[in-house]
Order: C-alpha cells, then sequence, then structure tokens
C-alpha cells in the first residue's frame, strides 16, 4: 500500500476520487451483506466480499465494482513489481519472486551465461541507483 499511498499524492493523483468513492462503497457493501465495515470482518468474509468485487456481484458501485477491483490489482502488481525507487517492491521481494535479476547497465558474456542458466545472482538495485538514470524531480522519501 505504500506504492498507492505515495502514487495517489503524485503520478496517479487522477485516481484518487475513484479510490475514494470506490473504498466508501467498499465498506458500504460490506456492511449491508456481511453485517460490518471491512476491516471488522474476518478474514473469510473478507476474502468473500472481495470476490463479489472482482466479479462485479457487489453493488453501491459508480460503475461496475468490478472496474474498481481492476484498478486496486493493477495498481497493487505495479507496486509489487515495479523499481523500488516508487515505493512498492520492498526490499525487493516482487523481483526475487519472479526471478528477475535487477537493473543492470551492462551485461558481460558471463553474465549472460549465468542468466541463461539460472545462476545469475540478484543485484538488488534501482535503476535509480545508477548516475545515467535520472530521478524524478519530487522528493521519494521512505
Amino acid at each position: 500500500m505504500h506504492y498507492i499511498d505515495r502514487a495517489l499524492g503524485g503520478a496517479l493523483a487522477s485516481s484518487r476520487p475513484a479510490y475514494a468513492a470506490g473504498l466508501a462503497s467498499l465498506d458500504r457493501y460490506a456492511t449491508s451483506s456481511r453485517g460490518k465495515r471491512f476491516l471488522d470482518l474476518t478474514d473469510t468474509d473478507k476474502d468473500s466480499v472481495l470476490i463479489d468485487v472482482e466479479t462485479g456481484a457487489a453493488t453501491g458501485f459508480t460503475g461496475s465494482s468490478a472496474q474498481f477491483f481492476a484498478l486496486m490489482l493493477n495498481h497493487t502488481r505495479q507496486g509489487m513489481f515495479g523499481d523500488p525507487y516508487y515505493g512498492g517492491n520492498a526490499n525487493f521481494i516482487g523481483w526475487d519472486l519472479l526471478g528477475y535479476p535487477g537493473v543492470r547497465t551492462m551485461v558481460t558474456a558471463a553474465d549472460q551465461k549465468a542468466l541463461e542458466s539460472g545462476q545469475l545472482k540478484a543485484n538488488h538495485r534501482s535503476a535509480y541507483d545508477y548516475d545515467s538514470f535520472t530521478k524524478a524531480s519530487h522528493d521519494h522519501e521512505a
């Protein structure tokens, strides 16, 4: 969520109204269908509500609940697998999960051979750890 929170204050600011409306609708739907606000539900009921939202079965959303779910899922994927510089992919866990060895500005023949055999060690470096990549102009404190 750190990525999404940060991005909604910057690059994804145009999605803020959709999040505000969607999260309010999620809470109302949880209350009307399960008797409690979303955060107060059991994990099983939370999963059930999210399935309803994902499939478009949840009511009370502006447009389809599936559209809101797709928006959140897309931004969650960006945060999980994007460059950690942007506030997600903490400790490179998303890249490790995929087996992505990390950004490199130069790859030797030995590196390529190691990559092809699945032996290239992850370097756990952001693209922005290299001087050749230009950092965004606004602050990205952790």
